[in-house]
């Protein structure tokens, strides 16, 4: 790595010294200890717009109206501006450069809500290969709908649900797809998952999971639903086969029919009660043993497996789905950390259930200590998001977290509330150099990669040199620049850093709908 911190001697250094193989990127990721975002305007006048987040690769800056019913898109620039003097350090930004526009150019804006739906602010999934985007509209929830058709008793009902596939560079509308009268979870956007060109949607209300594939030309096309069916033939099947039960009722071979909707559980059900029995099945190989073993473990549990619903889905590859149950209350609650979850590993391609753990199994916390990247992946080819610091990557996050895990008292515990994020939302952490945990130490409770929002503070947030652990890189205040002038009232904080230049905002709004404050911090 480099032997000085002075910028001009790094790039003459880079420039006659070849780097060991497999550190390039390492190594101009160096570059952001001397190029941070020193500077901040305060209080920027703006559209007044629900700011999105910038696209991983840095291209678009993605916006919605206030009325929820417009996408708004810009480009973001870097701030341009002349001084007659000879000496334009010294001198404050001229007013044309402290506005909104001299960052951000708008390149369209476009309706995307119709027939009384609204756009979900907080939903927003980008393919970086095609320069797709997809964003969700949904009309208002039905708290206490019946559940026809098959649905879970308890979980609302929505019903209009559109995703809608656009093309970021001009705003064109490529495909869209509708699910009428059901749940998906739209916030943060749990409910779909984005791997490559491969798209899991999450019916909640009929527990299916929707495997689409984006193609190239913009289509949504259906690959499989898993829940009730999971290989492409079941319901062929199963709909022959109860022709033939029909058949032999009318021959009278039988008195009576179950009903096929009532009579049988749902195909991932079936796959996941055969492998929890055969799994306690061949733990013990005395007969009488055996069967004391599934007394206690399966038939006195079974009717706990059967009320398990699906909450969440992620790909671990093409192939592989993570997939985390649990009870109807944890399904559709905002806070699920108090029910009980468990989390099974699903082969689409053989329809096997592969893995199957309890949240506070020991295994399931050491795999995701180990291999914790493995759970953030999104993409083969991104080349921005390969980089963010993890437990299993950066040494500074692993201290911090075995940290965490010898000061808890409680071992089950501790695993409990850290399985509590799995599966991680899709594209919910920032790709930016100023979050490397190798380059830089800053307070994660107030600032942190992940796309949440914060409580806010009137005090400047700290970035500390890793390398030089008493040298301040910079500091980003959110707020006003003299502070809230009324302390009683709750603030939260949401930071939008560029993926690749010294660019970030700040949105501080408090809860009673007043106008956001917007402050941007960029390198002057």
């Amino acid at each position: 790595m480099f032997k000085t911190n002075n910028v001009t001697s790094r790039l003459f250094e880079r420039q006659i010294c070849t780097p060991a193989p497999g550190t390039s990127i390492h190594r101009a990721r160096r570059f952001y200890e001397n190029i941070v975002p020193s500077y901040t305007i305060y209080d920027v006048e703006c559209p007044d717009h629900s700011f999105r987040k910038f696209t991983d690769d840095g291209l678009y800056f993605v916006s919605f109206s206030r009325n929820h019913q417009d996408l708004v898109v810009y480009r973001p620039t870097w701030l341009t501006f002349s001084y007659k003097e000879e000496d334009c350090d010294t001198h404050d930004l001229p007013l044309k450069a402290r506005k909104f526009e001299s960052f951000f150019t708008q390149l369209y804006s476009v309706t995307l809500a119709s027939s009384g739906e609204l756009i979900c602010k907080d939903f927003f999934l980008y393919m970086e290969s095609n320069q797709f985007g997809l964003f969700a509209t949904s009309t208002a929830q039905i708290h206490d709908a019946p559940p026809t058709g098959g649905a879970i008793q308890g979980v609302p009902s929505v019903e209009k649900i559109t995703f809608h596939l656009l093309r970021l560079e001009d705003g064109a509308t490529l495909d869209e797809r509708v699910f009428h009268n059901d749940y998906v979870n739209l916030a943060h956007s749990i409910g779909a998952f984005l791997y490559d060109d491969l798209l899991a949607i999450v019916s909640l209300r009929y527990q299916r999971i929707h495997i689409l594939q984006i193609r190239d030309s913009g289509d949504l096309v259906d690959v499989r639903a898993i829940g009730e069916f999971c290989r492409e033939d079941d319901e062929l099947f199963l709909n022959s086969n109860s022709q033939v039960l029909v058949n032999h009722v009318g021959n009278g071979f039988h008195h009576s029919l179950p009903e096929l909707e009532t009579s049988f559980l749902s195909g991932i059900k079936q796959r996941l009660l055969s492998f929890i029995f055969r799994g306690i099945w061949n733990e013990e190989t005395d007969r009488t043993m055996r069967v004391q073993c599934l007394k206690k473990k399966f038939y006195f549990h079974f009717q706990d497996y059967i009320d398990l619903i699906i909450w969440k889905v992620q790909f671990l590859d093409r192939h592989h789905l993570l997939i985390k149950f649990g009870s109807v209350d944890g399904g559709v609650s905002r806070n699920a950390d108090s029910h009980p979850s468990f989390f099974a590993v699903y082969n689409m391609e053989t329809t096997e259930i592969v893995a199957f753990y309890q949240n506070s199994a020991d295994e399931l916390y050491f795999l995701f200590e180990l291999f914790s990247d493995h759970f953030h992946v999104s993409s083969k080819s991104s080349l921005h998001m390969n980089f963010m610091s993890s437990h299993s990557n950066n040494i500074h996050a692993l201290e911090q977290l075995r940290c965490t895990k010898n000061k808890a008292t409680n071992f089950s515990q501790f695993v409990k509330k850290m399985m509590v994020s799995l599966p991680f939302s899709c594209q919910s952490q920032s790709p930016s150099p100023y979050f490397d945990q190798s380059l830089f130490r800053f307070d994660e409770k107030l600032i942190s990669a992940i796309d949440r929002h914060r409580q806010s503070t009137d005090h400047p947030i700290k970035f500390i040199s890793r390398r030089q652990p008493n040298i301040l890189k910079f500091k980003m205040k959110p707020g006003p620049e003299a502070g809230s002038t009324d302390g009683r009232t709750k603030k939260i904080c949401s930071f939008l850093f560029h993926p690749i230049l010294p660019l970030a905002l700040s949105v501080q709004q408090t809860l009673f709908l007043q106008a956001s404050v917007v402050n941007i911090h960029f390198r002057r």
